[in-house]
């Protein structure tokens, strides 16, 4: 069944209900061929011509000829285009020299690292390379740091493992000549801010033991490549980002679960719809990934799945598995291998599988839920249509306002750049904690400002006036109470203290650890919590000892804490008139209280339940975007008997949900605050902030494109078509307020007239799909 006909099938059959919003087919396209210059060594091009890897595409060749050049090259080129050869060909041919060379890979998850050890080992087995992580066995680390050409490892053992102990690694820095940081546009938010200030101590330490290594970054298609990878290595960059790639062409799928009441107010489950697609698909044939938001969901679509093809299909309900992270690694290993060889018709998955290891040729994938960015959508769709056959590529919406607005409106989706990965290098709730390590690791220096940037000196004077650095001559010194600074840095929050988590069913052993600055809404009491797809649910937490106690749940829903936000305005960075308003930007001290959660079920998203909570609440310091609205709107909005607060508040949510439109972040990264009167402002306002110490990048980006984010609002506002309110529009799941008071219409009126429209647009009946030679009705 070729794609066509699968999609007339699934318009024909009994239970469907105008799912199809549009259809998008992307055409065929033929590679683009580049010359290597000087051409390949004989042995390199010999085991390329064997692996059919020969002629280079355009882009591979433009890698390859910078690198010669000497530049740091930043590849942006979509999924499956061969980004891999990039860096090592030119591994490859420092090594087979026979020079004293080394090469250091970087991945950010083991799973990514083995495959490249995999396929880096196939290409050229005289290599010596090996991964150093977590799961190393010890008596391999020594021959590692002695023998090894190529070490292949993650961010978190760099940080940990080997800076801290870089005299073990002395020969391995001396000698070391490129750098490959794979997968790049996942360093953003507070995780890619730890990582550029760990990329940067590796650097000092590079050239304390004498090497200048070259940088050799991969990324995924992003607005900003350039300015990301520059200030996440601090040095400057070339770009290769015109993919010479051939692509066997793609039908995309927008798919919009239907209503299931008249009010159209909610719709059916975007994992139901996941499951049936999932069936239909294997049962049609098509070797299939199905993706989900969270490690239970990908557990149970494979579980409805199964269950559904045991009825239809049984001889292909023990060929679909599910996987994620959380397994043991032989585990992983052993799904991976069994899609590569085609033993499994699908798998159902979390974005563990979104990066690049190698499953083998797909027919179909489907996204249960946007992922959250355009570039993840790629990236996961991108993982079917490896072959020379046209590929199928299903995006479900759930009832998020931004997987509705691409409903309404998928040439937003298809037609707009990619959003900018943005990192922090100046927040100093990360940077000084690095700068901790980076005095263990050896004594800060004046010239240790050209490394870390302009926030240096305030950082180092902070830590100064705490004594937690010592001055001696011109030399700073790790206090000598301080023994591993490493270790109290999780690169994956901001957050410097930390609540644990204990498993009472197995004599209260340690689960993991939650960052504080989320313990209240992830770990209160009754909440349910996973821990490697494992649920848990939270009996008791001390606060005085800061311990969650957890035991195994089968329970069928999950939890979603509400809060409420005080906020307070500490200083204005920067400010502007857009059109007749005033907008700002600055630092704000934001206190949130967690005063409830509800109980949602799994697969429905009913809710089964709303329960109170008593926690104190919680402060911190971060950056924010606020802006006015136009004097008269408060009385045009009274006089049609709308509710002012209602609509402030409304139009909030709707911005938040919006948002990571144009910044790589979820909307979770992000909270906010509207009010009728501000005791710092005098007025009405509307706030929207970083949810992470200090900001990281995301109210900046928002107040830069503030007109454009009004504008999309207002269209996700005035199109949805429900009547009062509800998820897909202006509800928040987070609203500590019970989306109270929320008026849609109100929400409309203010968002015109932020961008000087008359009359606020009316709500549109949504267009049916026409596409690809395809019709189905919208819903």
């Amino acid at each position: 069944m070729d794609c066509r006909a699968f999609l007339h099938h699934l318009i024909g059959l009994s239970d469907y209900r105008g799912q199809v919003a549009h259809v998008e087919y992307l055409p065929p396209r033929e590679a683009i061929h580049g010359e290597v210059e000087p051409p390949l060594m004989p042995a390199v091009e010999v085991a390329l011509r064997e692996r059919g890897m020969l002629p280079l595409y355009s882009h591979q060749a433009a890698a390859v000829n910078a690198l010669h050049g000497g530049a740091n090259v930043m590849v942006a080129t979509p999924s499956a285009s061969g980004k891999t050869l990039c860096y090592n060909i030119p591994v490859m041919e420092t090594l087979l020299k026979g020079t004293d060379d080394l090469a250091l890979y970087l991945f950010p998850t083991k799973a990514l690292a083995q495959d490249q050890l995999r396929s880096l080992s196939k290409l050229m087995p005289t290599i010596k390379a090996a991964t150093f992580d977590g799961d190393t066995p010890t008596e391999e680390r020594g021959w590692i740091r002695r023998s090894a050409q190529v070490v292949i490892t993650n961010p978190d053992m760099l940080h940990l493992g080997i800076l801290p102990h870089h005299r073990l690694w002395s020969r391995f820095f001396k000698r070391l000549r490129y750098v490959v940081v794979d997968e790049a546009h996942v360093y953003r938010g507070a995780f890619g801010s730890h990582v550029a200030q760990t990329l940067r101590r590796m650097r000092r330490l590079c050239s304390h033991y004498g090497s200048r290594p070259q940088f050799i970054a991969c990324s995924a298609t992003i607005a900003n490549p350039k300015e990301h990878i520059q200030n996440l290595v601090g040095l400057p960059f070339q770009v290769v980002d015109e993919d010479g790639a051939p692509f066997p062409g793609k039908y995309f799928v927008f798919w919009n679960p239907p209503f299931l009441d008249r009010g159209r107010m909610a719709r059916r489950s975007p994992n139901t719809e996941a499951s049936s697609l999932f069936t239909e698909l294997v049962v049609a044939g098509w070797r299939t990934l199905t993706f989900a938001r969270t490690r239970r969901l990908a557990e149970l679509i494979y579980i409805y799945t199964r269950n559904a093809l045991r009825e239809r299909a049984p001889e292909l309900a023990e060929h679909i598995k599910p996987y994620r992270a959380g397994y043991l690694p032989q585990e992983r290993r052993r799904i991976e291998q069994e899609l590569f060889q085609g033993r499994l018709v699908g798998a159902a998955t979390t974005s563990a599988l979104e990066l690049g290891v190698d499953i083998g040729q797909l027919g179909a994938t489907v996204l249960a839920g946007y992922p959250g960015s355009v570039a993840s959508t790629w990236q996961q769709a991108g993982r079917s249509g490896r072959g020379q056959d046209e590929s199928l590529s299903f995006l479900i919406a759930t009832d998020n306002p931004l997987d509705q607005y691409f409903m309404r409106h998928p040439e937003a989706f298809l037609g707009r750049s990619h959003e900018h990965a943005l990192i922090d290098i100046t927040n100093l709730h990360i940077l000084k904690p690095h700068l901790l390590c980076a005095a263990h690791e050896m004594p800060l220096v004046e010239a240790d400002s050209e490394v870390f940037g302009t926030a240096f000196h305030q950082a180092r004077a902070e830590l100064e006036e705490g004594g937690l650095v010592n001055r001696r001559g011109g030399r700073w010194h790790l206090s000598p109470r301080i023994f591993y600074p490493a270790r109290e840095v999780n690169l994956r929050s901001i957050s410097a203290q930390s609540y644990t988590i204990l498993d009472t069913s197995q004599g209260n052993q340690v689960l993991e650890t939650v960052e504080d600055s989320v313990a209240f809404s992830q770990i209160h009491c009754g909440a349910i919590y996973l821990h490697q797809g494992e649920a848990y649910i939270i009996t008791r937490l001390d606060l005085s000892t800061r311990t969650a106690y957890a035991a195994p749940t089968d329970q069928p829903y999950y939890t979603q804490a509400r809060e409420i936000v005080d906020l307070r305005i500490e200083d204005v960075l920067q400010e502007k008139k857009q059109g007749s308003v005033a907008a700002k930007m600055g630092h704000v001290m934001v206190t949130t209280t967690v005063v409830g959660f509800k109980k949602k079920h799994q697969i429905s998203e009913e809710v089964l339940g709303d329960e109170p909570l008593d926690l104190p609440p919680q402060s911190f310091s971060t950056v924010a975007l606020w802006f006015d609205i136009p004097p008269d709107t408060a009385k045009r909005i009274k006089d049609a008997g709308l509710d002012l607060a209602g609509g402030l508040h409304a139009a909030e949510h709707a911005a938040i949900g919006v948002l990571p439109l144009f910044a790589l972040c979820d909307r979770r990264d992000m909270g906010g605050l509207s009010t009728l009167l501000h005791p710092d402002t005098g007025q009405p306002q509307i706030f929207i902030y970083d949810a992470y110490p200090g900001g990281i990048g995301i109210a900046e980006k928002g107040y830069h494109l503030l007109e454009e984010l009004w504008r999309v609002t207002l269209q996700t506002v005035a199109e949805c078509s429900c009547d009062d309110g509800c998820p897909s529009c202006v509800q928040s799941p987070k609203c500590g307020n019970n989306n109270e008071p929320l008026d849609k219409r109100a929400a409309q009126e203010i968002l015109a007239a932020l961008l000087g429209i008359a009359d606020s647009p009316s709500s549109p009946p949504m267009a049916g799909a026409q596409a690809a030679g395809l019709r189905a009705k919208g819903n």
